[in-house]
């Protein structure tokens, strides 16, 4: 089924004026004026990402397709995946993943390493296995067991495939029965996603989405999830989203229906952007929508990524590619790994990244909060930014007052 999107800036991925793409080499950063060392290791992905970019550029494939098929999935079949893989989260969180694929097509992905070759597969049914755990993990037997579900870590939430068919409205319709069924129960929903304010207002069968989060106030938050970098360059790099003025119009549209809407996932962060200036525009368009709290994560990518996500920064500023770089590939930095082997920003600037945010957000009353992986690596305590936040929040961005 072919669509037309919502939102798109797909023009700009395969039109930008004067851009070529290179091989990031050592005589490539050299030239940069990178002054870090990579190791051999680095060098190879760096190298073969420059490749795969190139070729992917010509090939116009770097973003999805704007298509999906549908198809049926067997309820009983489905493997129930839990989200807290640190094994630290507040609660035991299912994921709820009706797409195989993502159209937002976003270039960072954490999911797909920004590789979006694949066809993109909506599950028409998928509302009645979102029923028949709702029903297992909280129905008559364990009404009162805290559960988070994660609507939607693998994929966005509300995108054409599952706004188009219903899939979305069908999965929160479930919810909404449940409850009714079981009023006692402690299951509580929880969205990330980066959609704007036409994908919440988009009607299947005359009903939006904000009619249906409007159901679940009191049950359910809706986090925003917004990216520290360039306004140009999110253009490139989130093809498929909705520009950061309308996502946050869906979080003041979710708080008129009563929803609790108040938390940021603010992810990626591109380090080079985290100027004064930079951190001072970001978090007062967060705060003037009533943002008061956010989960900050900065960009994690393998080098054969990065080298695609530089050369697009360059495009806009060199010194800001060079910065880049810098932060990632030194190899005293080669173990600091996310999940699938993504590699995070040098440490010592992480930690003084996290605390150069939190010098101007404490100013607007502003709270964070951190996954226990960010804590481990970077050594932050509990004296430092507490488990659960003075605002309630803790981990990703759990609202722990919800129960």
């Amino acid at each position: 089924m072919d669509y037309n999107p919502l939102y798109s800036h797909a023009s700009k991925v395969y039109g930008l004026p004067g851009f070529e793409p290179a091989v990031v080499d050592a005589d490539y950063l050299k030239d940069l004026g990178v002054e870090v060392v990579p190791s051999a290791h680095t060098l190879e992905g760096l190298e073969r990402g420059s490749s795969v970019f190139a070729s992917r550029l010509a090939g116009r494939t770097l973003i999805p397709r704007t298509s999906f098929e549908l198809s049926q999935i067997d309820p009983s079949a489905v493997k129930t995946e839990i989200h807290n893989y640190t094994g630290r989260c507040p609660a035991l969180t299912y994921e709820i993943n009706p797409v195989r694929g993502c159209g937002a097509g976003c270039l960072y992905c954490l999911v797909t390493d920004g590789v979006h070759e694949q066809s993109l597969v909506a599950y028409d049914n998928y509302h009645l296995y979102v029923r028949e755990l709702l029903d297992r993990m909280n129905g008559p037997q364990s009404p009162n067991q805290n559960h988070y579900y994660y609507f939607s870590p693998k994929t966005e939430a509300f995108q054409e495939a599952t706004l188009y068919t219903g899939i979305a409205h069908r999965v929160l319709m479930e919810f909404i029965s449940h409850f009714e069924r079981f009023p006692e129960s402690q299951a509580r929903l929880f969205v990330a996603s980066k959609a704007g304010i036409r994908h919440l207002e988009y009607k299947y069968d005359g009903v939006s989405v904000l009619d249906l989060f409007q159901q679940l106030k009191g049950r359910m938050q809706f986090n925003t999830s917004v990216s520290i970098m360039p306004d140009a360059l999110r253009d490139l790099l989130e093809p498929y989203t909705a520009p950061l003025q309308d996502r946050l119009k869906a979080v003041l549209a979710c708080r008129e229906r009563g929803v609790q809407a108040n938390s940021a996932l603010v992810q990626p962060i591109f380090t080079p952007s985290l100027t004064p200036d930079g951190i001072k525009d970001f978090f007062d368009r967060l705060h003037d929508a009533g943002i008061i709290n956010y989960k900050p994560e900065f960009l994690t990518a393998c080098m054969e990524n990065l080298a695609m996500l530089g050369q697009y920064l360059g495009y806009f500023d060199k010194s800001l590619e060079r910065q880049l770089y810098s932060d990632y590939i030194g190899p005293a930095n080669a173990d600091h790994l996310k999940q699938r082997g993504r590699t995070a920003p040098d440490r010592a600037l992480s930690v003084e990244c996290i605390h150069r945010m939190r010098e101007y957000t404490d100013t607007l009353g502003m709270s964070v909060s951190i996954c226990y992986w960010v804590r481990k690596q970077l050594g932050i305590t509990e004296q430092d930014i507490p488990l659960i936040n003075r605002n309630g929040f803790q981990c990703l961005g759990y609202q722990s007052r919800l129960f």
